[in-house]
Parts: C-alpha cells; structure tokens; sequence
C-alpha cells in the first residue's frame, strides 16, 4: 500500500460564539459589560435566550423561564431579543467562517462545523486555523468564541465546550479559546466524560443507564453494543455504542436546505375572542411571508399552532397546490384552520409556519374570489412592502388589521420563541 492509499485523516472545527445573544447586545450597550444580562423574554411568561457569563454565576441559563431568571439574579439586566439584528450578525460571522473552507455547515446562528481538511496544507494544522478563525471574528464582527478540534463532528463539538469559559463560585475562569481532540488520543479525552455528554442521552435514557451502572462514557463502552442495545433497542442503542467509541462518519454538509420558516409568539395574557386569535394569526403570516420572499421561496404547506392556556397544543396543517409567498395566500389557508379550532378556553401561543419551501408559484385560485385582488397586484404590492421595511424597518408598515393603538407591531423572533417582551406600562406589546 503507498501513502495514497491510506485514508485523510479529516480535521473538523465545531465553532461555537461565546453567549452569542449577549454578545451582539452588548456591541450596542458597552456599557453593560461586566454586568450580568439576560436576552429573552421580559414578560411574566418570557423565556431565557441567553445569559452572560456573569449571570450565569447566579445559576441563570437559557430556557429558563424569565420569572426565575429574575428571583436568581434580581439585578440583573434584561433586555428582549432582537432576532434580525442576531441573524445579520451571524451571516457576517459565517462570511469568515467561509473564508476559510467552502464546506460549512451551520447547526444554528450561533454555531457551525467546518471541515478544513484541504486547507491544511495552505492554513496549517487544526489547532493554528482555529485560532485564526477567533482573531478573524473578533477583528471582523467584535465577538469572541470557541472552538474544538477533532477528526469528527461529535468530538468537535465537544472540544469547543471545552474550549468555553467556565463559571464557578470562584468567578469567571477564561476559556483556552481552542480545544483539540487529539487523533489517536480520542478515547482518552471522551471516556472520562459523564455519560450525558452524548448526543441522544436524555433523562430517560440517562435513567436506563444508571439502572445498569453506567455513570461516564466509559462505563457505557465498557458494557458492549450487545448490551446497549438490549436496554435502549436497536437504533439508539447502535448509536450510543458508536459514539462511545468516538465514532461519527458524518459529513460537514454545507448550504443545507432551509425546510422551514415559521414564527410564533406567546401572549403576556390569554386571548378568548377569536378577533384577537385572528389578528395575531395576520401579523405572523404577514412575518412568515416577509421571510419566505427574502429568501426567494414559496411555501406549500401551511401550519397553524394553538397553544392553550392549559399547555394543550393542537396543530393544523394544510397543503396548496401552489407554493405561496405573500401574507394574504398565507391567511387565506390559515382561516379555515382557525374554523376548527375553539378559542374560548384561552390561547396562550400562537405560530405560523410554511413548509414545502420550493419556487414561488402564488395562482389565483387560492383566493375564494377571482375578482378581490390578482395574483400580480400582491405581488407589486408585496415587493413596496419589502422596499419599505428595507429602508424605513420592519415597524414601519403592516397590515391594519394587525395594529393595536395606531402602531405597527412587527413580528419578532423567527423560529426562536423566548414568550413576550413587557412594555413600559407593563404590558405586552
């Protein structure tokens, strides 16, 4: 066998931004550094996005509710989530990410994989092309972040956690900034890992294993695939067996298709009357349109979701013949979805989302009336609403139905929901 024929050892780069929301907050607020803030939703039913480093000392971390987040940390400061202002800032991130390989992969704003493997040769090893991705991002964007090194997506994942800064009752230790997983050392890095440490150990599963005396990840490597597999069943057994071993032959697969794109907002107070249900149901389709034109596409399929006051969640679903992209063909779907639904019990969350994302190809049939207004005519009208937010932003135009006390009340979030955001009055917006 000549050296050709041996195997490339693949290099990976899990980048991971360092408290990422926060992050992005406090290039407009410098002045909160040091400060412990959180980035979420600031009503009573608010969610925690994210927390700086400094309030995560007070046990404060994202998915928190907001109200606990406040007992924990009472002084902390809490802003709301701007998503927009995320998302443009994680494209600028993911523009250098690609200055350094054409293969990234991005699992959220916030985070990625990056096979450099080519780039060896004309970047250096791993370790060197991490630290040049950090100082990039940090001259380029003004944001700090983390990130591991490893012949694998999973063990990269883990090397940039290791990477992280980390909190303790003596205060904030900094993070090593890069973390490698040595080739031929994997298994001396990942089995003294507690066992949760793996993809697919959730508390169920965790019970399952404790059961059976599995505490760290080698514990789990020690028991055998046979025996993983008679607790867990077949596929989640096979795949644990694997990743205690290291193993991960996934790709870094780069341009994933988006599939799809949808908003929903949790409400400060439940709605009953269906008006309102329908008023918040045109606000987000006018937000999941908007989205779905700047990213040239159409949606097929459209969802509605209901959350009841009693965490009851229901959705429907319908499929057109024709891909949609402006707010009217959206609500037109939604409306006879709405019709199946009671309201009267108390709705606590609203979502909208469409899926089957392809080419745009709005027909005048998905309209009850061919004279109400063309196909065309949405079109031209949609395109001004564009132009108008380009220039003016999103809460300079909207549609009138959706207002409340003569203001526009753009859609925030995106696919994340972090609940509602408290107005000066108390309210919610």
């Amino acid at each position: 066998m000549t050296a050709s024929d041996h195997p490339v050892q693949r290099c990976i780069l899990h980048v991971d931004m360092d408290a990422f929301y926060v992050s992005v907050e406090l290039l407009r607020h410098p002045e909160l550094r040091g400060q412990p803030v959180v980035v979420g939703g600031t009503g009573g039913r608010g969610v925690v996005a994210a927390a700086s480093y400094e309030a995560r000392r007070f046990g404060v971390y994202s998915a928190m509710p907001s109200s606990v987040a406040r007992r924990l940390c009472p002084h902390a400061v809490f802003l709301p989530g701007d998503h927009e202002r995320y998302a443009e800032v994680s494209r600028e991130v993911f523009d250098v990410f690609r200055e350094f390989s054409p293969l990234v992969e991005g699992i959220s704003l916030d985070e990625g994989f990056l096979d450099v493997t080519g780039a060896r040769r004309l970047l250096g090893d791993g370790v060197v092309i991490g630290h040049e991705v950090r100082a990039r991002v940090l001259e380029r964007v003004g944001l700090t972040c983390s990130v591991g090194v490893a012949p694998n997506k999973f063990l990269a994942k883990l090397g940039s956690e290791s990477a992280k800064p980390k909190v303790g009752p003596d205060g904030i230790r900094p993070g090593v900034g890069v973390f490698e997983v040595e080739p031929g050392r994997e298994l001396e890095f990942l089995h003294p890992l507690p066992v949760e440490a793996l993809w697919g150990v959730g508390p169920s599963t965790l019970s399952k294993l404790q059961r059976l005396g599995v505490a760290t990840v080698g514990d789990l490597a020690a028991l055998g695939e046979d025996v993983i597999v008679g607790a867990l069943g077949r596929a989640n057994g096979r795949h644990l067996a694997q990743l205690a071993r290291g193993e991960d032959v996934r790709r870094v697969e780069p341009d994933r298709a988006v599939k799809s794109v949808g908003h929903e907002e949790t409400f400060a107070s439940d709605l009953y009357e269906r008006s309102d249900v329908w008023r918040e149901i045109v606000r987000l389709s006018d937000g999941v349109a908007s989205r779905l034109r700047r990213q040239g596409l159409g949606a097929r399929t459209i969802t509605l979701k209901i959350r009841f006051s009693t965490f009851e969640t229901v959705s429907r679903s319908v499929t057109l013949p024709s891909a949609v992209f402006s707010a009217p063909a959206i609500t037109a779907a939604v409306a006879p979805l709405l019709d199946t639904i009671d309201a009267g019990q108390g709705v606590r969350l609203v979502g909208v989302s469409g899926s089957g994302l392809g080419v745009p190809t709005e027909q005048l049939t998905l309209f009850e009336e061919a004279d109400v207004v063309s196909p065309a005519a949405w079109n031209s009208a949609s395109s001004a609403l564009d132009d108008i937010r380009g220039r003016f932003g999103q809460a300079a135009i909207g549609p009138a139905s959706a207002m409340r006390g003569g203001a526009v009340r753009p859609v925030r979030g995106g696919e994340q929901q972090w609940g509602p955001v408290e107005d000066a009055s108390g309210g919610s917006p």
